[in-house]
Parts: structure tokens; C-alpha cells; sequence
């Protein structure tokens, strides 16, 4: 399905793919506010993504890491899906948001992740290869703080919780890149999502 979003500076069109897939991955070893687009992350079992800032067993999310540096990080992996940021890009116009931009590890297309409950599989799944596929394990929403404000000036405001993506856990590791399936487990429980 083909969606046209017209706005005063930017024009937006999206064409849905018939199975979610990755569209976009980035890393960054800084605490910064945006990730660099790589051609391929790797994802290590318990940690996340290797050679991320925010990769490792306790919390490595500054401000959270003030107040508890012992807890565990539920915040190994950050994924948004392409249309939040085409959403907010329309809002606030000008330059749309790139991939990356705000901080995620992995940009998804065809897939409401807010919508899905915690403890749900996203399996990873590249061309031929439905074997030794990556497995994240949905911990909760994103609440972005206000360094967002940093890419764009009032930026936060436009990213409520359930814009802003959701964090999870590697629970089995491998190599990311864009292109690959999604393939979603739903858990046999439905807790829905909340900020982490």
C-alpha cells in the first residue's frame, strides 16, 4: 500500500513491504545523540551490539546509570520503525529524519513494534537463511530524554513514548543488516509495553 504525506516543506511516500524488514542499522561507541549507519551490527547474546555505547549487562544509559549503575540493561537495543520518523518528520517539516538520527541500532519498515507486548521475539531472518537467525526479546518503550532536543530543537516534544521506539535484550546472537525479515514470536503472555 502506497501512502503520500504532503506538507508544507517535505513530501513523504512510503510503499509498505509485504513482510516487516530491516531498513536501516547503526552503531556508536559515544554517548551521543545519533548512530552512524553501518552496513551490518552484530548482536552478542546478553550485552547487545557490539561496539555500541549501550552495550552490556548493567544499565549503560547515562542518566539511568546515576541512579542505579547495578541494574540490569533492558536497554541493550533500540529499534523504530521508518514511519515514526516519517510521522514527526511531517510535523515538524524541513530535512526529514534519517535512520539513525535519533539514536536507534536498528530502523524497521512494515511493523508497528509500540503495538507488540513485552517479552515478544523478533527474529532476524537474512535471504536462504532460516537457521542461526538473531533474536531480541521486546523489553519496553523508549522515553527519550532531553539530549534528542540536540538533533532538532523541540525535537522531544514530537516523540511521545509510543513514537519513540522500544528497547530489548539480545537473547541469541548474530550478524544485522538491512534487508533482512522479521519474523515475530508473540509471547503466550500479553503485557503491554511500558517505558524502561
Amino acid at each position: 500500500m502506497a501512502t503520500t504525506t504532503t506538507t508544507a516543506r517535505t513530501t513523504l511516500s512510503t510503499t509498505q513491504p509485504s513482510q516487516p524488514r530491516v531498513l536501516s542499522v547503526g552503531k556508536s561507541s559515544s554517548h551521543s545523540n545519533s548512530k552512524s549507519p553501518v552496513p551490518s551490527i552484530i548482536l552478542v547474546p546478553g550485552l547487545g551490539v557490539q561496539g555500541d555505547c549501550h552495550s552490556g549487562r548493567s544499565v549503560q544509559h547515562q542518566a539511568l546509570r546515576q541512579s542505579n549503575p547495578d541494574a540490569p540493561n533492558l536497554r541493550q537495543v533500540h529499534l523504530i520503525p521508518v514511519e515514526s520518523l516519517q510521522q514527526v518528520s511531517a510535523k515538524i517539516g524541513g530535512k526529514a529524519l534519517s535512520p539513525g538520527e535519533i539514536g536507534e541500532n536498528i530502523t524497521t519498515e512494515g511493523i508497528d513494534l509500540a503495538t507488540l507486548s513485552r517479552g515478544t521475539e523478533i527474529h532476524f531472518v537474512g535471504p536462504g537463511d532460516a537457521t542461526n537467525n538473531a533474536v531480541i526479546v521486546l523489553t519496553g518503550l523508549r522515553d527519550p530524554g532531553p539530549g534528542i532536543d540536540k538533533v532538532r530543537p523541540g525535537l522531544k516534544n514530537h516523540f511521545v513514548r509510543r513514537l519513540a521506539g522500544v528497547m530489548a535484550t539480545v537473547k541469541q546472537g548474530g550478524s544485522i543488516r538491512p534487508g533482512m525479515r522479521i519474523d515475530v514470536v508473540r509471547p503466550a503472555r500479553a503485557d503491554p509495553l511500558v517505558v524502561v
